[in-house]
């Protein structure tokens, strides 16, 4: 193996460095990244650029695509200065390496305790490291550094960050609602993952309510439910940071919510942070109880509305920059423009152009930005009849029903949305919307300005309008 190093630093180095950046690599990203990471050798550090070889070429593009920045940023901080990092396939050198090493003890791999102390440990040991840190269930790679912040997120934002420096201190508990994919998840992990870091000795538990629920009803159930009711407790009353998830899903048995209030209680009094997540106001849940509903309210409550064209845009350059790509300014407003319901979106639809491109070669302009989004074709599929029957599913009326002269509060509803979102969705005029309705035309022009205003100004009717239009988009 002393043919593969080739630079400057000398092997132990590169070896060492490598060690630590990936050991933390596999501690902030998601398990699914695991495998390509591990198929990576380090092959040389020299002029900047550090070098490593893989013998599985997807791993290239995997790691391009999805894992730079934080490969850039673990750099930084275990070198002291910006590095250039290159990965290419080499199935040649790898088999030799992976020969050699099985001839040689199990090596010594550099770590970081959850304080930030150098540790110095075999490859087994630095696994159970990294699994122990896994059984916080957080998923590391959300940190603060990497959520871009927009009118739409700065306040909550900026108190999930408090929270995260004095938990416990200000603004217990916190309490952060807004729609699916908008970053709930990731400021509510951002501050679990702060702690780990920059803690001693914290205890932090992150789980999503569908999960906190199975645990308690496992607890529940079959021999010695004693035992494990008290394990049970244990586990969620011996910690520091309470991170809920989706509370509102908290649909079970009356026991599970008695058992969530004392655990919230005991926690409360012993001075642990509690965060918690959902899609709405705790007094828009209805099947929350009132005495957990008041604790709820009882530190903060803030919210993540969806990110605006400006905000939008801002993302997508920080993702292109992360990948070192310079797309251009019509492909940004392009992608920013038809992909406005949430972040999550928005990276679906950076990742599949960005990867494609990656896979073809091929430049990243406008023309195959729309071939491979395919915006204006889906677009062309929603009709007014698509529209109607998705709002008619989620008010629970008929297409009848709303063609009718019926008045009835939850239909008269669904038409307004209705007529909202053909005029944004569709090229139909008031008169072709009000002939698929049976009304008269005046009538749709009132409805339609109506709803736009109560859509810049009712958080209810954004919420509900982010998510039809998901669903009509879906439905195509």
């Amino acid at each position: 193996m002393e043919n593969v190093i080739t630079n400057s630093t000398k092997k132990n180095d590169v070896e060492t460095i490598w060690n630590e950046v990936s050991t933390r690599l596999l501690l902030e990203t998601d398990e699914s990244y695991h495998p390509w990471i591990r198929s990576c050798y380090p092959t040389g550090f020299d002029g900047g650029t550090f070098t490593v070889i893989t013998d599985m070429p997807m791993a290239v593009n995997i790691i391009r695509r999805s894992c730079l920045k934080d490969i850039r940023d673990l750099f930084k901080k275990v070198t002291g200065k910006d590095v250039n990092f290159e990965i290419s396939v080499d199935k040649e050198t790898i088999a030799k390496i992976k020969k050699e090493l099985a001839k040689k003890p199990k090596l010594k791999i550099m770590t970081m305790s959850p304080d930030g102390v150098p540790k110095t440990c075999k490859t087994s040991e630095a696994n159970e490291f990294v699994v122990r840190m896994q059984s916080t269930g957080l998923n590391l790679k959300y940190k603060f550094n990497s959520f871009v912040v927009g009118d739409n997120s700065r306040t909550a934002f900026s108190v999930a960050k408090l929270v995260a420096e004095h938990p416990a201190e200000k603004y217990n508990p916190l309490f952060i609602y807004g729609g699916s994919g908008l970053g709930k998840t990731h400021l509510m992990q951002a501050i679990g993952q702060y702690n780990i870091f920059n803690k001693v000795g914290k205890k932090i538990k992150y789980i999503k309510t569908h999960d906190f629920i199975d645990q308690y009803i496992n607890s529940v159930l079959g021999k010695d439910k004693k035992e494990k009711m008290t394990k049970f407790r244990q586990r969620f009353r011996n910690i520091d940071i309470l991170l809920i998830d989706d509370i509102q899903f908290i649909e079970s048995t009356k026991s599970f919510k008695d058992e969530l209030f004392y655990i919230f209680e005991v926690l409360q009094q012993m001075n642990k942070q509690i965060v918690i997540t959902s899609d709405r106001l705790p007094k828009d849940i209805p099947t929350l109880p009132d005495r957990l509903r008041t604790r709820f309210e009882m530190g903060i409550v803030v919210d993540i509305k969806p990110p605006s064209f400006e905000t939008r845009k801002d993302i997508l350059k920080q993702w292109a920059n992360d990948l070192r790509l310079e797309l251009k300014t019509d492909v940004i407003e392009y992608i920013a423009q038809h992909f406005d319901n949430n972040v999550r979106e928005l990276e679906g639809a950076f990742n599949k152009v960005t990867a494609i491109a990656d896979i073809e070669n091929v430049e990243i302009d406008l023309e195959f930005v729309k071939k491979i989004l395919m915006i204006d074709t889906k677009m062309k599929k929603i009709t007014i009849e698509s529209i109607a029957q998705t709002v008619a599913e989620y008010f629970d009326v008929t297409i009848e029903n709303l063609k009718s002269p019926a008045r009835a509060h939850d239909i008269s509803e669904a038409r307004k949305y209705i007529i909202y979102l053909a005029r944004e969705m569709t090229n139909l005029s008031y008169k072709d919307i009000a002939e698929f309705l049976n009304k008269k035309h005046p009538t749709m022009l009132y409805s339609y300005e109506k709803m736009a205003e109560e859509s810049e100004t009712n958080d209810k009717v954004k919420g509900i309008i982010r998510e039809l239009r998901q669903a009509i988009k879906c439905n195509v």
